[in-house]
C-alpha cells in the first residue's frame, strides 16, 4: 500500500512549525484557500513589464508593500540583473503556469514552470528575507521540484523564489541541505498523529490563527505597552 501524497502547503506548514500543520489540517478543504488578497498579489508576477513601465499615480490601486518609486526601482534591478543572466524573459514568459504537479511522495501546484532546463518558479505574497529565501519556502521549493523531476523524467537542480510586492526574485540552488530540510518535513508530516510540542520560538505565536486552539499564551497589546 502506497502512502498518501503530502501536499506541498502541508510541507511547507510543517517547516515553520509542526503544530500548526496539525491543526491545519482539521480544517476543510474550502478554508484552507488562500485569500483575494493572496491572488491579487501572485497576479503582479504576470505584470512586470507593465508595472515597469507605469506612471507612479498607477500603483495607488497595486498591491504593493513598498512606495512605488522604490518598487520600480528594486523590479528594474530585478531585470537587470537577471537579463544579465539570460533569465528574464523565461520569469516573465514561462512555459506554463499554475500547473498541478504530482511526484514519488507530494503534490501541489507550481506557480510557473520554466523549460530548458525545468525549473519551478514559485511565487509568495510575503517579504523576503535579507538574502536568500525562508526556510519553509526552501522546502515548498525543493518539494516542487522533485514533483516536476518525478513527473518529466529529469533532473531539477534549481528552482526560482518570486516576491512580486517587493519586487524581487532570488533563485536557489537544491543542494544536500535543503533536500534534507525537505525529508525532515515530509517526515514531520507523515508522523502527525496528534498535536506535536509547541515551538519554543514564541515569535511565530503572535501572527498565528490556531494559538488559542493551540493553548501557548501569546502576548497581549497591553503587555507590549507596558500597561
Amino acid at each position: 500500500m502506497t502512502r498518501a501524497h503530502v501536499s506541498f502547503s502541508d510541507l511547507r506548514t510543517a517547516a515553520y512549525c509542526p503544530r500548526k500543520c496539525y491543526y491545519q489540517r482539521t480544517l476543510p478543504e474550502e478554508d484552507r484557500e488562500p485569500p483575494p488578497e493572496v491572488e491579487a498579489i501572485r497576479a503582479l508576477a504576470t505584470r512586470y513589464t507593465e508595472l515597469l513601465e507605469a506612471p507612479a499615480d498607477d500603483f495607488d490601486c497595486e498591491p504593493i508593500a513598498v512606495s512605488a518609486i522604490r518598487y520600480r526601482d528594486r523590479l528594474a534591478a530585478t531585470r537587470r540583473r537577471l537579463e544579465a543572466a539570460g533569465h528574464w524573459e523565461r520569469l516573465c514568459d514561462p512555459d506554463d503556469r499554475a500547473v498541478f504537479a504530482i511526484g514519488r511522495h507530494c503534490r501541489g501546484i507550481v506557480h510557473k514552470v520554466l523549460g530548458d532546463p525545468l525549473e519551478p518558479v514559485l511565487i509568495s505574497s510575503g517579504e523576503p528575507p535579507d538574502t536568500g529565501v525562508w526556510e519553509p519556502q526552501s522546502v515548498h521549493a525543493v518539494a516542487a521540484a522533485k514533483a516536476l523531476s518525478w513527473q518529466h523524467g529529469v533532473r531539477v537542480e534549481r528552482a526560482w523564489l518570486e516576491y512580486p510586492a517587493y519586487g524581487v526574485i532570488r533563485s536557489l540552488e537544491l543542494t544536500t541541505r535543503r533536500t534534507a530540510q525537505y525529508r525532515r518535513a515530509l517526515r514531520t508530516v507523515r508522523e502527525l498523529d496528534g498535536p506535536p510540542a509547541r515551538t519554543t520560538n514564541r515569535s511565530k505565536c503572535e501572527p498565528c490563527e490556531f494559538a488559542a486552539e493551540c493553548g501557548v499564551k501569546t502576548r497581549t497589546l497591553r503587555s507590549l505597552l507596558g500597561i
